[in-house]
Order: C-alpha cells, then structure tokens, then sequence
C-alpha cells in the first residue's frame, strides 16, 4: 500500500521496537517484590502462563496485520474486521491505556534515577526524572524512523545483555536455593486456598507480555510487513518472555532470605541482591541498564500511541483530526500526534504532584486497558472469522485460526478478571474495585462521545471489507 512514511525500519529493529515497549528487565523489576512476597517462589510459573495465553493472541494479531499491514494497529484491524463504531471504542480505550502508561513507565524510571545519583527519591525528583526521560523519548521520536530503530535496536541490545549478565552472574555466584524452592510457596501447611495469592501474584506474568502489538503499529514503516511482522510478534513473546523469566529465575534463587520478603521485612529484594551481589558501584551500573530499558519502553510506547493518533486523524475519526493527521515529510512522522503522546502523559505525571493517590488510581487502568483493547480485536477477529472472513495475507493460521482465535478469547477473559478482581477487602469499595470502575469510566465516555459527536460517520475510510459483502453489517 502507498504510506506517508518512510519504510526505513528493517526486520530486527521491529522486533526490538516490541521487546523494549514489552521491556522484560524492567517489569520483573518493578513488580518481584510484589509478586514473591505474595505467592512465594511459585509465582514465576505465570510467565508461562501468560507467555501461552499471549501467543494465541499474538498469532490472532500476525494474520490480521498480516492482511492489513496499517498504522495504528488494533483501530484499523478492528475497523476493517468489524466496523466504524467498533473500531473507533477499540482505539479510544487503548489510546487512552498507552497515554497512561507512558506516564507511569516513565514515573515508574524515577526512583532508578535517584538511585543512579544516589539521592533520596522525593516527589519532585521523581517527577523531574521522569519529565526528562519523557523529553529524551519524544526528541528520539521526532527524529524519525530510523533514528527510532536505531533506539529501540540498541535498547534490545542493552537489556538482553543486562538481563543474561545479571541474571548469569547471580545463577552462579550468589545463588541461595535450588530449582527446588519454585514449588515451595512458604505458607504455613493448612493455610486458606494458595490459588489467591498465586493469582494475585501472576499480575507479573499478565503485565510481562504486551508489547509485540508495537510491531503493527508501525506497520507502514516496515517493508513487507505482511511477512516481517507477524514473525517479530512471534519473537517479541518467544524471546522477551525468555528473558523476563531468567531474570525472575535468577533473583528468585538469588534471594536469601525469602521468608523476610512475604513477612514483609525486606520490602525492596531487587536492590539488597544487587547490592549484596554487586556491591554499591556494580548495583548503580546494573540500575543504569534498567533505566535505559525505561527509556526504550517510553520510546517504543509513544511511537505506538503517535500512529494510532495519526491513525484515528486521518479517517477524521476525532476531535483534532486536522492537527493529528499532518505529516511531516522533511522528518517523516506525524508531529502533533507525536505531541499529544508527549503532553498527556507530561500532564498526568505533574498532577502526582497534587494527588499522588490520583495518579495511582489513573494508572491502575493502563493494563487492564492495553487487555482490553486486545481482546475486542481478538473478538473482531472470531465474529469476521464466523461471518466469512477467510485470512489471505503472508501469515495465516489455517485450520487452526478457529481454535486459536476462541483459545485467545479464554485466556483474555481470565486475564480480565483477574486483573480487575477485589483484593483489599478493608479498603473503601471504591478502592477494591478501581481497576474495574476506572475502565468502566473510559468505556461511558467513549460511548457518549460517540454518541453525541458521531465521528464514524464523518469518515469514508475502508471499513468491515474482511468481511464477505452480503454478510456485512455495522
């Protein structure tokens, strides 16, 4: 198909834009502390979980890309595969979840600063840092494609070199506990049901495996798209699972004293094994890899938001769409929609100034919506499938598409639940149920946007066509 963009990207740099917008390195670090100390050493069992139950999803989104190499990713694939209204809720909630998400990635690097500096992690450091990053991530953006391939290339590089060094080092020097203690949950015996905890604590693995949907987003960025990217999804969750799992294994059987992390005692494991393995100096330079992976991830996330807005402006799907869908030809990006993925995010982490439990209760939406999103895709893909859609890109699944297809519905509605599911009984039930009512509130927005400024019917772009003319409908 005839793009605006330059098709500068080559095969390995789409795979990296994935891994680092998925940024294995960076999640286990984040979210080890949470996950050991509430299901123990057996919590690293959701990475294959989730590793599985993303690659139905994965091969689901290979074929549409395949047949639809568009920018923008899940709001072209949902609007050609079901219909305009779809499509447009599609997009909106997962531009939205990036928006989101981009800002508590790089709030998130913060601390990892401060750490790097060797200073106290404060407010206003934490927001200042993460103001930075943004603005490093968006001046990489605004370069252009190959500038941004060239980022997210050596982001891969220094992460899967952080992870095996890292990760090695600990296996064989500082290693505690044999293969052993991963079926060792440390609860005393007749303690209630274990499968709560276990699956509070696969929020790990659920919120490891989203990223090989950047590779799509780019797709008119990439020559032979249809061929190179559904590959670079299949690598993105082979081979960033791969590596989000030996870090994981590697602190697991690294750490002491795992009784002191569930009882809550040792509250940051991450860094005392670093520490203890590394020394101060080491342990910095093992953070400085982590950070660059938060760049990288701010990055690959706010070149995906930028082509949906683009995306979304130029079928004039939304208020803006004049600004979002300009071009720019002399960098070969779209700039204002490069500027609202830099500006909402920016103002989201400012307002943790004011309220920090606002931020918190903002954030808790980003991965249930990214999920979200997934899976009205995945959903588009069933009924088109039902309705007559036969898949005829480079990548098809053949007679296994069916199967796939309502195997990736399954785990998707699991994952779902799971993420949304109330878990602080003593909280206000506002509080228990945020993920839940934070998605509810972008949905009824959605919903009456579309209602009251009907954007769908404004656009005259391609819509439902995967699926055979007499059975169309909208």
């Amino acid at each position: 198909m005839n793009t605006e963009f330059a098709r500068d990207m080559s095969p390995w740099a789409n795979f990296s834009l994935g891994f680092t917008y998925l940024s294995p390195v960076a999640g286990v670090y984040v979210l080890f502390a949470f996950a050991l100390a509430t299901a123990g050493p057996p919590m690293i069992w959701s990475f294959a979980i989730a590793g599985v139950g993303q690659l139905l999803v994965a091969l689901i989104f290979g074929e549409v890309v395949s047949q639809f190499p568009l920018a923008g990713g899940v709001y072209p694939w949902a609007r050609r595969l079901w219909g305009r209204k779809f499509a447009w809720m599609t997009g909106w909630i997962y531009l939205l979840a990036l928006l989101v998400t981009i800002a508590s990635v790089a709030y998130g690097a913060g601390p990892f600063v401060a750490a790097v500096l060797g200073l106290e992690p404060s407010t206003k450091l934490v927001i200042l840092c993460a103001l930075i990053l943004l603005a490093l991530a968006t001046g990489i953006n605004f370069a252009g494609t190959r500038v941004l391939s060239i980022a997210a290339m050596f982001g891969f590089a220094a992460e899967l070199a952080g992870a095996l060094v890292v990760g090695g080092w600990l296996l064989i020097f500082e290693r505690h506990h044999g293969l052993g203690v991963l079926f060792d949950n440390f609860r005393p015996a007749g303690e209630s049901s274990y499968f709560a905890a276990f699956a509070a604590a696969a929020l790990i693995g659920i919120f490891q495996y989203y990223g090989f949907e950047a590779c799509g987003d780019v797709a008119e960025e990439v020559k032979n798209p249809g061929r190179v990217i559904p590959q670079a999804m299949k690598r993105t969750i082979y081979i960033g699972g791969a590596a989000a799992t030996f870090v994981c294994l590697a602190l697991i059987l690294s750490v002491a004293d795992i009784p002191a992390v569930i009882s809550g005692v040792d509250t940051n494991p991450v860094n005392a094994t670093l520490e203890q393995a590394f020394g101060t100096p080491g342990a910095r330079i093992v953070q400085g890899i982590v950070l660059i992976s938060f760049l990288s991830c701010v990055t690959s996330l706010q070149a995906a938001a930028s082509r949906l807005a683009y995306a979304y402006g130029r079928d004039d799907m939304i208020i803006g769409s004049k600004y979002l869908k300009v071009f720019s030809h002399a960098r070969r990006v779209p700039p204002y929609a490069l500027i609202v993925a830099a500006l909402a995010p920016a103002l989201i982490i400012v307002g943790s100034s004011v309220s920090a439990d606002a931020l918190t209760k903002i954030v808790s939406f980003a991965a249930f919506g990214i999920y979200l999103a997934f899976q009205m895709v995945v959903l588009a893909a069933l009924r088109a499938r039902i309705r007559g859609w036969v898949p005829s890109g480079t990548f098809t699944l053949g007679r296994w598409g069916l199967l796939i297809n309502v195997g990736a519905i399954g785990y998707g509605v699991v994952a779902l639940v799971n993420m949304c599911w109330p878990r602080t009984p003593g909280a206000p039930w506002y509080d228990n149920w945020i993920v839940a009512l934070s998605g509810a509130v972008v949905v009824v927005s959605g919903v009456l946007y579309l209602w009251l400024r009907r954007p769908h019917a404004a656009s005259d772009a391609p819509y439902s066509d995967a699926i055979p003319a007499d059975r169309r409908t909208e």
